[in-house]
């Protein structure tokens, strides 16, 4: 609906409008007065969800989690000051993590910058080099000429949170007076000459999405043989699987799986990579890399000369330390123009995706006759791929009797028990610090289809409820795991609640503390380290979660905590806190870490 009441209610209508047919289906919107007519237009859009929400670190966060959820860029917008920098973290995370944003800021207008008219800062360039494009656009003008502008600025605004690689887009805008839709005379006159269908016409959904072909990578470099080939002759190669939430898990997984199949190397999959939740795909699935390579005899043995890295590294500083140690070949697969070294090795990015390379370049390759891809493997290759299945067996049963045996309630049972005991295709959002390393520990190889959500881009606390309820709002019933100190960090986001349309349950590792720092060299040091380190916080959360309406629970026994994820709600949001010892699930970690491939 184009709105002719004033200039200003026909430039935002006009920007709604338009950012509804290229397939927008929903706008966060923090209160304000300089944004009225921005909320206006939107909130009388009956095609685009509009959600009201007062706190804008936490609405930035929750359309972060609804972007990354849907795949499709959500609108984020606020008023002008100091509010427009309450989005700044989840900017830095959707740059990092290339999730689609379109920021729009309202403004004071020129005059009224720099001469302490009030609420005016300088809005230009606000977040710096973290958008993927950013602009002002002009004063709102009711000429058809700027309306042609306003409509295919917004148009490439769209395209570039998508495109070349998936990120924010900041568009600042300036508004006079007035800020309400209080009629005007010459605008009303000019709705008899507009047709809505010719001014939009042409303009269709355009979405980054699996059809979206990345250019063929190099694969001939430097000589005769190719990539591929070169792959198929090594004997000693492996696959990285790292940290992924990709639109489509199934495709993604089996592109891996099949890659992996054909040469005859193993997959060392993150925990937060939904690869190890399809492990039916993949008869190569390594997931106790991290332990394996703490035994540094198996390290050696076990060293490559050709890895196959996809997206971003994994957690683990194991992994990152051996493959700086033994430097092989290293080859990037993800599509985007990010670089995804960070031991800088001697590295090929190939700008292309995984399933990309394994619908369409692998099949291009002729097998090799010796062996490899398609053939029957020679005994080096077998010897090799065998030596890392058969650690992982004995190790993913090491710590299966170890961790089944254990009664009491520690932190590192959680998330080998939530692999195991969630519905299928259930999306889980998992914290940063201890929460992502205990996935990657202990999240054990299922058949599940678990999709995991992190925010690893910036590998921040900030905003961690609102992503996961922002994950979760309109689709499957939810999972967030967070220890303390996140959840407190983001109790803004429980304002949400009323607005909110799904369900979510909230893991709460409650250690009173920073548990990742009880892994560090600093824990050695207190004084200072519990103060103003573990920073122990002292809150009921029974208390807290009461003061919000949401629901709460203290789970006392595994049987217990079972039960209640063995079916999840359809609505609201509960909070099942699980109370640990911070330094003594550090003790079990450190005592049992480095042994369970120790005698392999």
């Amino acid at each position: 609906m184009i709105d002719f009441r004033n200039t200003n209610t026909l430039w935002s209508s006009i920007l709604a409008e338009t950012l509804q047919r290229l397939g927008l289906t929903t706008a966060v919107i923090c209160p304000g007065s300089r944004s009225a007519p921005l909320t206006i237009a939107f909130a009388q859009n009956n095609k685009i969800e509009t959600i009201p929400i007062l706190d804008e670190r936490s609405a930035s966060f929750f359309a972060l989690g609804i972007a990354k959820k849907s795949g499709l860029p959500t609108a984020l917008i606020c008023t002008s000051g100091t509010a427009a920098a309450n989005f700044y973290p989840a900017i830095i995370e959707a740059r990092e993590s290339r999730i689609p944003l379109l920021i729009f800021t309202a403004d004071r207008p020129p005059e009224l910058r720099d001469c302490h008219a009030g609420q005016a800062i300088d809005q230009v360039k606000i977040y710096g080099n973290y958008p993927n494009w950013q602009a002002e656009l002009a004063i709102p003008s009711a000429s058809r000429g700027m309306l042609d502008y306003l409509r295919q600025t917004i148009v490439y605004a769209w395209e570039r949170s998508q495109f070349p690689t998936p990120g924010p887009v900041h568009i600042n805008l300036p508004f006079r007076d007035p800020l309400v839709p209080v009629p005007d005379i010459a605008v009303e006159a000019l709705e008899t000459q507009f047709n809505p269908e010719d001014f939009f016409a042409g303009l269709e959904p355009i979405f980054a999405g699996e059809s979206s072909t990345p250019p063929s990578p190099p694969l001939l470099r430097g000589g005769e043989e190719s990539t591929m080939q070169q792959w198929q002759k090594c004997d000693r190669g492996i696959i990285i699987a790292g940290v992924a939430q990709p639109q489509f898990a199934e495709k993604y997984c089996s592109a891996i799986a099949q890659i992996s199949k054909s040469l005859n190397w193993p997959v060392l999959a993150e925990g937060l990579s939904p690869v190890r939740n399809y492990a039916q795909l993949n008869p190569h699935l390594i997931s106790t890399y991290d332990l394996i390579l703490r035994n540094r005899e198996l390290a050696d043995k076990l060293t490559p000369e050709i890895a196959i890295q996809i997206g971003d590294l994994p957690t683990s500083k194991e992994l990152r330390n051996w493959l700086d140690k033994t430097q092989p070949q290293r080859y990037i697969i993800d599509p985007s123009h990010h670089n995804f070294d960070p031991l800088h090795g001697q590295t090929i990015h190939l700008r292309t995706s995984v399933e990309h390379l394994a619908t369409n370049i692998l099949p291009q390759v002729p097998p090799l006759s010796k062996g490899g891809l398609g053939g029957v493997l020679t005994s080096p290759s077998n010897e090799y791929l065998q030596l890392w299945r058969n650690t992982e067996i004995q190790v993913r049963q090491t710590i299966d009797q170890k961790i089944s045996a254990i009664n009491n309630i520690i932190e590192p049972k959680v998330s080998w028990l939530l692999s195991q005991i969630l519905p299928p295709a259930t999306p889980i959002f998992i914290a940063n610090s201890m929460p992502v390393r205990d996935v990657e520990f202990f999240w054990k190889p299922n058949h599940l289809e678990i999709k995991p959500f992190v925010n690893r881009g910036a590998n921040g606390i900030d905003g961690t409820l609102s992503t996961a309820l922002g994950v979760a709002h309109r689709h499957q019933s939810s999972i967030m795991l967070t220890g303390d100190l996140t959840l407190l960090h983001d109790t803004n986001g429980f304002l949400i609640k009323n607005k909110f349309v799904g369900h979510l349950t909230i893991i709460l590792i409650n250690n009173n503390g920073g548990g990742i720092f009880e892994m560090l060299p600093v824990a050695k040091f207190d004084p200072p380290f519990e103060e103003f380190f573990a920073t122990p916080q002292q809150i009921n959360f029974a208390q807290l979660c009461a003061t919000y309406g949401v629901k709460h629970e203290i789970i006392d026994d595994w049987e217990q905590f079972k039960q209640k994820l063995s079916f999840l709600p359809n609505s609201g949001i509960r909070v099942l806190e699980l109370q640990t010892d911070r330094r003594g699930d550090a003790k079990w970690r450190q005592d049992n870490l480095s042994k369970f491939a120790k005698d392999l």
